[in-house]
């Protein structure tokens, strides 16, 4: 089973690609999709929807997985990753592909052990659990990558 996993966010949406067998689970792709400050809100969620799209289409996922934040820390920041959240949703719809949320605390739970887990901790984690050469350097990506791994490990 493909798991397309999602950090979003309007500058920087990260993502993450994983296949699960009974076997084992293996990355097939992870990155992130960026957008320019300088383009409008609707240029940069445009962006985000055609470049998901882009990622369905090539990896053919059954199962989308974003990531969930209910608190923020700095208000500026909740309504445009709100409004990437929404354009993620909405391109799944579309495409008829089930989505999971899960919160970073539920990520951190199910690749450390703890949910307070520091993103070096994460990042680390990732890579011996999906046997990567070298760890995952983009938080959003390695973020992404949680994601659809925690996916992978509570459905």
């Amino acid at each position: 089973m493909i798991i397309l996993g999602i950090d979003p966010g309007t500058a920087t949406t990260g993502f993450g690609v994983i296949e699960k067998t009974k076997k084992k689970t293996r990355v097939i792709d992870y990155g992130c999709i960026k957008t320019r400050s300088d383009l409008g809100a609707g240029e940069r969620l445009k962006i985000i929807n055609n470049e998901l799209n882009k990622l369905i289409k090539k990896h053919r996922p059954k199962i989308l997985a974003v990531e969930n934040v209910y608190f923020f820390k700095n208000l500026k920041t909740a309504m445009p990753v709100s409004q990437a959240k929404g354009v993620v949703l909405l391109t799944a719809a579309k495409k008829k592909i089930p989505v999971y949320e899960f919160t970073p605390l539920q990520m951190k739970m199910a690749i450390v052990g703890y949910g307070k887990a520091e993103k070096k901790q994460v990042q680390e984690m990732l890579k011996i659990l999906l046997n990567m050469k070298e760890t995952p350097k983009q938080d959003d990506a390695a973020d992404a990558l949680g994601i659809a791994l925690c996916c992978s490990k509570l459905i």
